[in-house]
């Protein structure tokens, strides 16, 4: 276990489900009995088209060609933390890479995020912790939320901290324990349907505003059994491709009314986990006004704060950043309170970077 007092500078890099490109936060933390954290340095990096097929369609390749994919993009990652940290004269000890999720079915012991760990540190030649949540799995565990422990570290003051992002968590202390769940998609599905408009999102929620919600198609989403499972649960692509997206697709429905009727749904279902009292909100869909009013119109006994535009856009690779520092210490990451895993647990494998740096 390391000192009592101790600094360190990561990098945080997250990719999340909805492909909308690469997140790095440089932060420096100091432990003194309590964490302590500054952004020093964040930006986002749009993926090369090429790029963000081969991450969307990984599932379904050859086990050459994802075995040719991890490293491929593995080494990518290496890259933009080069550039990265040469671009602002940064000097971290540390990459904390979450990798991008392909497949997730804890429930056979099973998850992948591919980016070679060795492929970063060779590139960028910094120590690198990736594969943060196969230990989890292993235990039991869902491998997920992994935030939640960032949450109560980081943003304990507020009730609860909600994240909308490809998929929605949400996260809040109950009693000595830290409990957290995911609740359901929201951009891996919007951002689909706005693409088949050719655009890559529904900025601001315009044409879900414009949008007429359908009854019928909202009553089924919201009779979906994942809604009325008991204990930790996760979710992933796997289950919005085999359940979600069929059952839209089904009622043949123009896509913004598609669009409205889901913007409905993630507000019925949010509003169903949330307690009341001060609610962090961050991820993209902090971004989409229609969604967070429909949100508060359906849980008005919260208020939702949305932070600085930093933290909307860096929560999740702010917090991944601290999962490094937290493996670094010699410390728990992963909380089988949020996971349902026997014990908490140091997710991570470590690769480590050229000494000589």
């Amino acid at each position: 276990m390391k000192p009592a007092n101790f600094h360190i500078d990561v990098v945080g890099l997250m990719s999340g489900t909805s492909l909308d490109g690469l997140d790095l936060c440089c932060v420096a933390f100091d432990y003194d009995g309590r964490w302590h954290y500054r952004i020093v340095q964040a930006e986002s990096v749009d993926y090369p088209a090429d790029l963000r097929g081969k991450l969307a369609t990984a599932q379904s390749m050859t086990a050459l060609e994802y075995a040719r994919l991890h490293s491929d993009y593995g080494l990518y990652l290496g890259a933009q933390v080069k550039a990265f940290v040469e671009r602002y004269g940064l000097e971290p000890d540390l990459v904390a890479s979450h990798g991008q999720t392909i497949f997730h079915q804890p429930g056979v012991r099973f998850t992948a995020q591919i980016g070679s760990g060795a492929g970063i540190a060779a590139v960028s030649g910094i120590d690198t912790v990736c594969d943060f949540r196969t230990t989890d799995v292993a235990l039991g565990g869902q491998g997920a939320p992994l935030v939640p422990i960032g949450d109560a570290v980081l943003f304990g003051d507020y009730d609860a901290c909600l994240n909308l992002g490809g998929f929605s968590n949400i996260s809040f202390a109950e009693g000595e324990k830290r409990l957290a769940y995911d609740i359901c998609p929201v951009n891996f599905v919007l951002n689909r349907y706005a693409g088949r408009l050719g655009l890559p999102y529904d900025r601001d929620g315009a044409l879900a505003r414009g949008g007429h919600v359908c009854v019928e198609l909202l009553a089924a989403l919201n009779a979906l059994p994942f809604y009325t499972q008991q204990g930790p649960k996760s979710l992933g692509r796997e289950w919005v491709e085999s359940d979600v997206y069929p059952l839209i697709d089904s009622f043949g429905l123009p896509e913004a009314d598609v669009l409205a009727t889901f913007v409905e749904h993630v507000a019925l279902q949010v509003g169903r986990q949330v307690k009341g009292g001060r609610v962090l909100v961050t991820g993209g869909g902090a971004r989409n006004g229609f969604l967070v009013e429909r949100m508060q119109a359906c849980a008005p006994q919260a208020r939702y704060v949305i932070p600085d535009p930093l933290t909307v856009d860096f929560k999740e690779a702010l917090i991944f950043a601290l999962l490094g520092a937290l493996y670094v210490a010699d410390r728990p990451n992963c909380l089988s309170s949020v996971t349902g895993a026997l014990h908490d647990n140091i997710g991570g494998c470590l690769y480590k970077g050229n000494p000589n740096r």
